[in-house]
């Protein structure tokens, strides 16, 4: 067996795995933003209504 494909094939698939977390996390972060996004405009609307 071709140790260099091998290495080449395991390498590939570390890296496509760390992309794979790194997309879950931004995925949260983008989450998590539009929760505090949501919350500030709930929050100016309620400022808004009270004039």
């Amino acid at each position: 067996m071709n140790w260099t494909l091998v290495g080449a094939v395991l390498l590939s698939t570390a890296g496509l795995l760390v992309l794979g977390v790194l997309a879950a996390r931004l995925w949260l972060d983008a989450r998590a933003l539009t929760r505090e996004v949501d919350g500030a405009v709930a929050a100016l609307r309620r400022a808004a209504e009270q004039d």
